[in-house]
């Protein structure tokens, strides 16, 4: 199964200004209510020399526009009548938020254009090249699409691990033994699973990150029981274990050479699929899947050696 990007997601001004990194150090000196609720749809940045001189084509909606000593330059060196003309040739349609960095004083006529066409001006004293790099970091993590999965995620021995499979199946139990044995939870029941750049994060919603459910014995603090180390805020998804009940026509993989694979936003995450039976320490098997995947992802595949043992073997007897 293939779960497909979530629409693009936006971030308005205002949410901006409040969780941007403090690094950036944003203080807003243009806007109103209004204007602040402008969106940012993309993690791009586009800076505005070219719009100022008159390339006007380049500038995309939903963009966080930045003017930093470049710019400025620019603008110093035209006669002011001609300066205030490459101001007004901008499309404000196109500009959610103008972001002057080095701590510059933008020109009058700039704040005058922002205020007439509701568009808010903010400040960093960072230079273009630092802030750029925060914002981009930044935006990349707040519109990532996302997804919410029902399942475990755990981080087993430095790696993501999401146990699938249906409700009431043991997934939670299963938790909480390999808790008892070291490894840490992320989420119980609900994934929240985002594609940042080419990897896929997950995290547990904040009503119930650090919390676990168990059938009889009701909701439970992982921190509180196991400690600090019992519980993680978020880890890239590298695996995902699937638990399935086992019946005389499931299709069960006796040699291991066949490797499934979970796609999610596109991207293929290698996949293990576990018979649940009566009497199957569930633990101990989604340890040592773990532990297979780590050895594979290093080059040792103990079922590909047996073929290779197997076939030289009937080489030689020919």
């Amino acid at each position: 199964m293939d779960f497909p990007d979530r629409p693009t997601n936006s971030l308005t001004i205002a949410d901006l200004i409040e969780r941007a990194p403090v690094e950036l150090d944003l203080s807003m000196i243009a806007g109103d209510r209004i204007s602040l609720q402008n969106l940012v749809e993309s993690e791009r940045i586009q800076k505005l020399g070219l719009a100022f001189s008159g390339f006007q084509k380049y500038l995309h909606s939903g963009r966080l526009k930045i003017a930093g000593q470049s710019e400025a330059a620019y603008l110093s060196e035209l006669p002011e009548i001609e300066a205030e003309q490459a101001i007004e040739r901008l499309d404000p349609s196109v500009i959610s938020s103008i972001l002057i960095t080095h701590g510059l004083e933008p020109k009058p006529s700039l704040i005058r254009f922002a205020v007439n066409n509701f568009i808010p001006v903010l400040r960093t004293p960072l230079p273009s090249s630092k802030a750029i790099s925060l914002v981009t970091k930044f935006l990349q993590i707040e519109l990532a699409p996302y997804l919410t999965l029902h399942g475990v995620l755990l981080e087993m021995y430095g790696i993501g691990v999401l146990l699938q499979g249906r409700s009431g199946i043991g997934k939670s139990e299963c938790a909480l033994d390999l808790i008892s044995r070291g490894h840490s939870l992320i989420s119980d029941d609900a994934v929240l699973i985002k594609k940042i750049g080419g990897v896929l994060e997950g995290t547990a919603p904040t009503l119930t990150y650090e919390h676990l459910e168990i059938h009889g014995l009701g909701i439970m603090n992982v921190r509180d029981l196991f400690g600090i180390s019992a519980v993680s805020q978020s880890i890239q998804i590298q695996l995902c274990i699937e638990l399935d009940l086992w019946d005389k026509n499931t299709n069960v993989e006796r040699i291991g050479l066949d490797t499934q694979t979970q796609r999610v936003f596109g991207l293929s995450i290698p996949k293990y699929v576990l018979p649940v039976t009566s009497g199957r320490n569930l633990a101990i098997l989604v340890e040592t899947a773990v532990r297979l995947y780590i050895l594979r992802s290093k080059g040792i595949d103990a079922a590909q050696k047996l073929v290779e043992k197997h076939d030289a073997a009937v080489g030689n007897s020919k």
